[in-house]
């Protein structure tokens, strides 16, 4: 592994969770221009870093547990920035957002109870709500009026990601990253199965 390619992609992630605070304190402080620009460029970090990570074959268990953890602090700093900066429509959408959160917190604590940390699954499902997310969260502060479209496609992809993710948890004994889906894991299980059956059957 190239040392100096792996550090570069985690001090990008490293970047995205000491933003975070900055983040927060440009919303209370009503700078909006900064940080819309700000938080912007977290989300294009996201992308970056997992692209890097998997061009330069740097991916790591740390690097996956930063990444998960600048996520969702990045979320948490979006959450706040609608809360303040948008808070009619939080309060027109606040039954959905609440719902979510509540989902998170689920999967959060269920994660927290069966591993000892947040979980860092990653999976196909994770990667696609991201990517809704940050572009709904996005155009919500450059624009004047939501894109409710991309608001309810993001509540959908979301929804399916954290309950795929609450299932995975209660699936899954010990920590793992780059789950790819449920289905993924059931075949896995389902192959291991087949392979301890045939192996009786030789005995």
């Amino acid at each position: 592994m190239n040392k100096f390619r792996y550090y570069f992609v985690n001090g990008i992630t490293l970047y995205r969770m000491m933003v975070a605070p900055l983040l927060v304190f440009l919303i209370f402080s009503r700078q909006l221009d900064l940080f819309k620009w700000l938080f912007g460029f977290s989300f294009f970090t996201d992308v970056l870093d997992g692209w890097l990570a998997r061009k330069y074959k740097v991916a790591s268990k740390l690097g996956a547990r930063l990444d998960s953890i600048a996520d969702d602090l990045t979320i948490v700093a979006g959450i706040t920035g609608v809360i303040v900066l948008k808070p009619d429509f939080f309060k027109q959408e606040m039954a959905l957002i609440v719902f979510l959160l509540i989902l998170f917190l689920i999967q959060t604590i269920l994660a927290f109870i069966r591993y000892g940390k947040i979980s860092s699954f990653h999976t196909y499902a994770a990667k696609l709500s991201a990517l809704f997310q940050g572009f709904f969260l996005i155009l919500l502060f450059f624009l004047h009026e939501p894109v409710y479209i991309l608001f309810y496609t993001a509540v959908f992809v979301t929804t399916v990601d954290l309950i795929e993710e609450i299932i995975l948890v209660l699936l899954l004994p010990e920590w793992e990253t780059n789950v790819k889906s449920l289905y993924w894991v059931m075949k896995r299980k389902k192959n291991a199965g087949t392979t301890v059956d045939y192996k009786q059957q030789s005995q």
